[in-house]
């Protein structure tokens, strides 16, 4: 899968594609079943598949920390799209410039001069330009007016649910991670390099890896049983905490994990992090001996989870 790396770097070759537009954040199954009615188009057409995407999101852009917590940062993203029938993935800057494009503009500068797009799948909803004032509707009269077809993306639909990012965070919000794992069609994973903390951790017998979570706000935070996969050839079972530490100094989101009968080095290394269940919320202690208490409690009871999951 060929990345493209913004607008400029768009290629004469880049040109003839069936191509869909979103944020894919999760790529969920409904983003699966999308790329799959894309790829088959694709291969009707004998042209390759593009999917435009954008960083950082829209929301973020216009609401900061304010916006929605990401599912996937573009890390993650990328490397579920690389296990899709995916051809390219066009990655465009969400700036002022972009944010300012009408919808007309927007069509024949990038999907019909750039892309030279013969189909583009969307769904109903579909909103594109500034301040989103194209829909399908429009987008479907471009496509007739540039010699492109529009088709519509068929539905995904779980527990008599459409499935999209928003009810995921939903059930991430609400510790449904069962419902999050059926909407993901695999468990919510926090994807991160093993960074040096300060250690705290082996003084109180629980040696941690500490992974930064590098999202505006995270989808989940309290205390977790989870699996670890990047360390040995099986995934191993932990315990973690993601939020801001209160005990320690309540500054920066982080990812803490400690595995259970492992000592190996684990700096620099890339891990997933799979959630399993909630334990507890993240609150603050008084003492570092109340929360090595606590670590110890919250490990024995991932323990007992894992005892019985099969």
């Amino acid at each position: 899968m060929e990345v493209i790396r913004g607008w400029h770097n768009i290629r004469p070759e880049h040109h003839g594609c069936v191509a869909t537009i979103g944020n894919f954040d999760g790529v969920h199954l409904g983003h699966r079943a999308l790329i799959g009615q894309l790829a088959t188009l694709g291969r009707e057409r004998a042209v390759p598949t593009t999917l435009v995407t954008f960083e950082p999101q829209p929301q973020e852009f216009f609401a900061g920390e304010n916006a929605p917590p990401r599912l996937t940062r573009l890390r993650e993203k990328l490397n579920a799209l690389r296990t899709m029938p995916l051809d390219r993935v066009a990655l465009l800057r969400f700036d002022a410039r972009l944010c300012a494009m009408s919808p007309v503009e927007f069509v024949e500068s990038f999907l019909v001069a750039g892309l030279g797009v013969q189909v583009v799948v969307a769904g109903d909803d579909f909103r594109f330009g500034y301040r989103g004032e194209g829909n399908f509707g429009l987008l479907v009269s471009l496509g007739e007016q540039h010699g492109f077809d529009v088709v519509r993306r068929e539905t995904c639909r779980v527990r008599d649910g459409r499935v999209s990012s928003s009810w995921i965070r939903d059930a991430l919000a609400n510790d449904e991670l069962e419902i999050a794992r059926e909407l993901l069609g695999r468990p919510y994973a926090v994807n991160g390099r093993v960074a040096r903390g300060d250690q705290r951790g082996r003084t109180i017998g629980f040696p941690t890896l500490n992974i930064p979570v590098r999202r505006y706000r995270s989808a989940l935070r309290g205390v977790y049983a989870v699996r670890v996969a990047g360390l040995e050839e099986q995934e191993l079972d932990a315990v973690a905490n993601i939020g801001t530490r209160p005990t320690v100094d309540g500054r920066g989101m982080v990812l803490e994990v400690h595995v259970f009968d492992w000592g190996g080095d684990a700096y620099g290394r890339c891990v997933d992090v799979s959630f399993v269940a909630k334990i507890r919320d993240e609150r603050k202690f008084d003492t570092f001996d109340a929360l090595k208490d606590q670590i110890g409690r919250d490990s024995a009871r991932a323990r007992e989870m894992f005892g019985g999951a099969t």
